[in-house]
């Protein structure tokens, strides 16, 4: 596996409004995209910072990923996003590595990207994301 580049860096807030206005107010970012991701029961803000992106993520349901990830840790960042070519092959070759995945397979995410997520028990403690843009 070789990311060609950092996708985004995803961050779990309580409120999206209020962490907007934070990134747009004080660091002086724009929010380009607001988006709700049902099956995965979030609400997304994007920021573009340079070549990486800054994703919020709003729960919205308690249920959750992000809601039961905020009840156990709190607000921060919840994962580490890399871009890779090929993300079904990647996959298969991490796990081949002995990387225990949460998806085998690739699902639809944000922004119409094709998504995959690495355990963190297999990342150092760090939730990991491999990303494909399906039109690139």
């Amino acid at each position: 596996m070789k990311p060609t580049h950092i996708e985004h860096i995803g961050i779990a807030v309580k409120s999206l409004d209020e962490a907007i206005s934070f990134y747009e107010k004080v660091l002086g970012l724009t929010c380009y995209a607001v988006e709700e991701v049902k099956d995965q029961k979030v609400k997304t803000a994007f920021f573009k910072i340079g070549d990486v992106k800054i994703e919020l993520l709003e729960s919205t349901d308690p249920e959750g990923p992000i809601g039961k990830f905020i009840e156990k840790k709190g607000e921060g960042i919840h994962h580490l996003a890399f871009a890779v070519n090929g993300l079904s092959d990647t996959l298969k070759e991490v796990e081949a590595f002995g990387v225990k995945l949460i998806d085998s397979t690739p699902r639809k995410g944000a922004e119409g990207l094709n998504i995959g997520f690495l355990h963190p028990k297999s990342t150092f403690g760090v939730l990991t994301e491999l990303c494909e843009d399906p039109n690139k």
